[in-house]
């Protein structure tokens, strides 16, 4: 998928205005929505109090998962958070997209390295501050890079870089891939001769839509439950 990108520096810092966009977008969407659910709770919830309801119970189960005990706790805003930031950026892109001259100014975020790799270094920053904080930098150290046994202090050591890129890059490749075959499909449309070409591309566009929307929201899963993990990793003891 070739696409421009407009480029704005600020204080010598430069800014991809898409990017910064599309994220913007997708949160105030995120803030727009839970606002509403959760509007005029009650004890008895119904309607969107129980889309809300479920959605905090789904990744609090996915905190439990990975950190059972009363720590566990501390992370149900966050994993709740991230998901829905995450489950909205991905669909974004599919829903509509805004291109002018060539510059596209919202799309997926997640389909840009730039987001996934500032969410999995935001992450893994956390989780390492989080180790500090309970054990201590020598605890820290001794439980994340020393155990269960100090020889593999070297692969432990390479695992915090692995575990940064695979967890930025497989939402990356996943959301990308998924709007360029969208964009493919779009452009085959648009240069039909005859309409009887139409026929096959509606049906496969409208497919790849829902399976898009499949591996978005699977995607989100994924990237919260390797967000527990590693964090179960800094703040368990091993």
């Amino acid at each position: 998928m070739s696409e421009e990108a407009q480029v704005l520096k600020l204080f010598g810092i430069p800014f991809n205005v898409g990017n910064c966009l599309s994220g913007f977008v997708a949160a105030l969407i995120v803030f727009f929505l839970v606002f509403w659910l959760s509007r005029k709770v009650e004890m008895k919830p119904n309607g969107k109090q129980n889309v809300l309801e479920w959605a905090i119970d789904f990744t609090n189960g996915i905190v439990k998962s990975a950190i059972p005990d009363e720590e566990g706790k501390k992370y149900g805003v966050l994993a709740f958070t991230l998901f829905m930031f995450i489950f909205v950026s991905n669909q974004l892109g599919l829903i509509f997209q805004v291109n002018v001259g060539g510059i596209t100014y919202i799309k997926s975020p997640t389909a840009s390295t730039a987001t996934t790799l500032t969410l999995a270094f935001a992450v893994l920053l956390l989780s390492h501050l989080m180790g500090v904080m309970k054990f201590g930098f020598k605890g820290y150290v001794r439980n994340s890079y020393f155990s269960p046994m100090p020889a593999l202090f070297p692969i432990n050591i390479i695992e915090q870089f692995t575990n940064f890129l695979t967890l930025a890059l497989r939402l990356y490749g996943n959301i990308y891939s998924g709007e360029v075959l969208l964009t493919v499909i779009y452009q085959q449309l648009g240069k039909a001769a005859a309409p009887w070409t139409l026929i096959p591309a509606f049906p496969l566009e409208m497919v790849w839509q829902g399976f898009s929307v499949f591996i978005g929201s699977i995607q989100a899963y994924v990237f919260v439950t390797l967000t527990m993990v590693y964090m179960s990793q800094k703040v368990e003891k091993e």
